[in-house]
């Protein structure tokens, strides 16, 4: 909208023209980047709905900043209005706006004040600012027409700004004649800030609603990479009570042979925590899951039920948590095994086959073989797998044969 057009943000104020409406309708505006939002913006929004009773909370994210730039590598904003979606569904009385990302461009609250007085006529606007958006108003754009039409509700960031608040607040005052109330609150100990640069290093879950850092992780937003207790509860809710021993016991064993063998020990727990998500599901749910992620199939690999749930599981852990390539792929792998497996690949494949809670002839052979030569104890695993499911009564998939006659190959090159 062009700013010549606003003529109506040039006229008086609601309380300046005197309207007689039985109650003014009130309008609280909470805008900001919400690069991620998090739990503080959420305490924000429940002290405004509490505080002030607005007979609607518009929560408008940025489309782009005009007082700092955003972080590179920072989502789109469109990705940043549907995290504030997930972030501020539940709140009754708050709705998130796209007013600012539709308008495109630097995003000043000066237009979208006056967008929003010609969508509510009459209506008594309250901006909702912290400390430093406070202390800094008058370096906005028209800030003294924001002043003299707008209510500021100022919230404190940290505990010791207090004083500096209410001294700000009565110059506003005494200056401007403003309208500027301070919210009971205690600030959030963590800044957006702070949980982006915690997000790579597997932390900062707890300071994130929980369907914001689920979207977060399964998009692998600002390099997220999924804290492991996080994950494991999620993958847990997936499985069979019964297998959740087995999970945990793979997990472990995982990093220990990755500390073995110099690989990644939190990609090693990452996969081992999520190889067996689909495990659980039925012949019919795999086969559904076949054709929501297009995933190729042959009638012999549909003959053995057991095999399907490596490739769903590798195709739900890419969907749900944003895993890796190199993560979905030990998953897809770790039934059959295949010729010239990655180091990860080997990992999990002997972590599923030697964990703790396995027990069976042949097992301590192979687990101490795992510690001392992981080319011959794939070799051995997957030797021992063909002759198990011989014994069964069926022959092995031709991956496990291929893998078995590649392994073989490999160890007598080795000799």
């Amino acid at each position: 909208m062009d700013l010549d057009d606003h003529q109506s943000c040039e006229g008086q104020s609601p309380h300046q023209a005197g309207i007689t409406a039985e109650r003014m309708t009130e309008l609280a505006v909470y805008g900001g980047s919400f690069n991620p939002p998090h739990l503080g913006h959420c305490t924000v929004v429940e002290t405004v709905l509490k505080e002030l009773q607005p007979d609607r909370l518009l929560i408008i994210p940025a489309s782009l900043p005009p007082h700092k730039e955003l972080e590179t590598g920072s989502p789109s904003p469109e990705e940043r209005l549907e995290l504030c979606r997930l972030a501020f569904g539940g709140f009754a009385g708050a709705e998130v706006s796209d007013l600012e990302i539709l308008r495109k461009g630097k995003s000043y609250t000066y237009e979208t004040v006056c967008q929003l007085q010609e969508m509510n006529p009459g209506a008594r606007l309250t901006l909702v600012v912290g400390t430093d958006m406070f202390l800094s108003f008058e370096e906005w754009y028209r800030y003294e027409y924001l002043l003299s039409h707008c209510r500021l509700a100022v919230l404190a960031r940290e505990l010791d700004d207090g004083e500096a608040l209410r001294e700000e607040a009565e110059r506003f005052r005494s200056v401007y004649g403003a309208d500027v109330t301070i919210l009971p609150h205690t600030p959030f100990p963590m800044s957006s800030t702070e949980i982006r640069d915690r997000l790579p290093e597997r932390m900062g879950s707890d300071y994130l609603p929980e369907a914001v850092y689920a979207h977060i992780i399964r998009r692998r937003l600002y390099d997220a990479q999924p804290d492991l207790a996080w994950l494991r509860e999620q993958a847990f809710g997936m499985l069979d009570e019964r297998r959740i021993a087995h999970v945990a016991g793979c997990e472990c064993e995982a990093i220990r042979l990755a500390g073995r063998w110099g690989e990644d020990p939190e990609l090693a727990a990452e996969a081992g925590i999520l190889h067996d998500i689909t495990k659980r599901l039925s012949y019919e749910e795999q086969l559904n899951l076949y054709k929501k992620y297009d995933i190729l199939t042959d009638n012999a690999e549909l003959a053995i039920p057991k095999l399907l749930h490596a490739k769903t599981g590798a195709a739900v852990a890419k969907d749900r948590f944003g895993a890796s390539e190199s993560v979905c792929s030990a998953i897809r792998w770790h039934t059959t095994g295949r010729p010239d497996m990655t180091l990860l690949e080997k990992i999990i494949y002997l972590a599923d086959y030697i964990e703790p809670t396995r027990d069976f002839p042949g097992v301590e052979a192979l687990r101490s073989l795992a510690y001392e030569d992981l080319d011959r104890a794939m070799l051995l695993g997957l030797q021992m797998s063909v002759e198990e499911i011989r014994r069964g009564g069926t022959e092995p998939y031709r991956d496990t044969l291929e893998a078995c006659a590649w392994f073989e190959k490999r160890v007598k090159a080795g000799d």
